[in-house]
This record gives C-alpha cells, sequence and structure tokens, in this order.
C-alpha cells in the first residue's frame, strides 16, 4: 500500500474525538440528517458543523445538501483506506518477525 502520510494522519485526527465516534456510530446505520444528529447528539449547531467539517475533510463522512439541511453518510472509500492502512501495519509486523 502506498501511504500518503498526510491524509492518514488527517483520517486518524478524525477518529481522536467522543463526540465524532458517536457521529460516526449515528451513521453506521445509514445517511442521517444534520437535525437528527443534533437531536441525538445533544449538541449545538456550531459544535455539530466543526465535527462534520472535519469528518468530511478526512474523507471517512460524505455530505449532500438537501434544501436547507445536509445529509451525511460513511464513505466507503474512506473506511477502506483506513482499514487498508492498519492492515499494512500488522503486514509489516508479521513480515519482520518472520525474518
Amino acid at each position: 500500500m502506498d501511504i500518503d502520510v498526510k491524509r492518514t494522519a488527517i483520517i486518524f485526527k478524525a477518529f481522536c474525538d467522543e463526540n465524532r465516534i458517536r457521529i460516526l456510530q449515528l451513521l453506521q446505520g445509514g445517511e442521517k440528517c444534520a437535525c437528527m444528529l443534533l437531536e441525538e447528539m445533544n449538541i449545538t449547531q456550531p459544535t455539530l458543523s466543526h465535527h462534520m467539517k472535519i469528518l468530511c475533510d478526512s474523507g471517512i463522512v460524505i455530505g449532500r445538501k438537501e434544501g436547507k439541511w445536509m445529509h451525511y453518510s460513511i464513505s466507503e472509500a474512506g473506511i477502506e483506506y483506513a482499514q487498508e492502512y492498519l492492515t499494512s501495519l500488522k503486514n509489516d509486523k508479521e513480515d519482520n518477525c518472520n525474518e
């Protein structure tokens, strides 16, 4: 796997907050409107926007606008990249132990 160090750091920064982890848990069931996330999270709209920007910038979440609301879902490509990176760490360790 060809590692993009900057992209990888941005992705894992997105995982380093309890609110963002909770948002990802809510999105596991499929696309959610920002209004629903606000209700479930019991946070302010500016706080949600901050977290969603980090998640979207990382590529882990994608957003689409419908009317006045944003709808968010987990990005398969973003998750696959993170999984591949973690797998490469494990594989590198196993390869080094076998030498």
